[in-house]
């Protein structure tokens, strides 16, 4: 679905007659693959690159060294701009950057609609769309009425209608509450097996990935680990390292067995570590 290879990306800032002041290397020789239907996490510190590599996954950003190919189109070509935004869709951060109508139903239907789709099959597109995020209910309401974790399930629906075959989200839950959060995670998770959407998280809440296929940590621009939850979370000090926690009852198992608990490494739920305690 998705082939990053030997990726840099440079933000170059300029004075008023244009000459270069500075340089600064964002994205530095970062190579990953992902497949259909993985759902994929990427944890990095603030500044660690995660979000500019997010952008290139749909070619807001261009590279400036290395490739990006989506769904076979390298990004790179402007001939493919529109093939690679109709296989990759983006949420973003704040929903209210991407939320543009006064009724939920006809802002989830303005994607499909820019993409030239016929109206009745809009409307399909729609009612599955808001139904499968749980807002169905919610079709004729105004955003603004709406709470942080509904209008975020109204961005998801609203990149849905467009028929993506991977959804990049880009920090989805910074913004939200506990509840809100818990909302747009279960919806991500849901579109993922269901409706078989690659899905790639980026996040710096630790409990948000414990059930992704795989993980990747970035710091100063790089892939510094990569593995399945269970092995990054067995890393406790290395993930410390970058600047990043671990799930709470990680964290606790990891200082019981610190203490001298005889327990396993990398323990990701409340449950795990209640068999591990009682096996004891």
């Amino acid at each position: 679905m998705i082939e990053v290879k030997d990726l840099a990306f440079e933000y170059i800032r300029r004075d008023e007659e244009g000459n270069v002041e500075s340089i600064n290397r964002a994205i530095d020789g970062v190579s990953l693959n992902v497949k259909k239907g993985d759902f994929i996490a990427i944890l990095g510190a603030n500044g660690s690159g995660k979000s500019t590599l997010a952008k290139h996954l749909n070619a807001i950003l261009y590279p400036t060294e290395g490739s990006v190919w989506v769904n076979g189109y390298n990004t790179l070509e402007e001939k493919n701009l529109w093939e690679i935004r109709r296989s990759a869709g983006m949420v973003f951060q704040n929903p209210d950057n991407q939320i543009i109508a006064t009724v939920v139903e006809e802002d989830v239907g303005f994607g499909p609609e820019n993409l030239g789709v016929a109206t009745e099959e809009i409307w399909q597109r729609v009612e599955k769309s808001l139904g499968a995020v749980g807002m169905l209910e919610y079709r004729t309401h105004s955003p603004n009425k709406l709470s942080g974790g509904q209008k975020q399930r109204v961005a998801i629906a609203g990149i849905m209608a467009m028929k993506p075959e991977c959804i990049v989200l880009d920090e989805p839950t910074a913004m939200l509450d506990p509840d809100g959060r818990k909302e747009v995670i279960s919806t991500i998770h849901s579109l993922n097996k269901n409706e078989n959407i690659t899905v790639i998280l980026i996040t710096h809440h630790m409990d948000e990935v414990i059930n992704a296929d795989r993980v990747f940590v970035m710091e100063n621009g790089r892939v510094v680990m990569d593995g399945s939850p269970r092995e990054i979370f067995s890393r406790v000090d290395e993930v410390k390292k970058y600047r990043l926690d671990v799930p709470q009852v990680t964290e606790l198992a990891y200082e019981l067995k610190q203490s001298g608990v005889n327990i396993p490494d990398g323990i990701l739920t409340p449950n795990e570590l209640v068999q591990a305690l009682e096996a004891l």
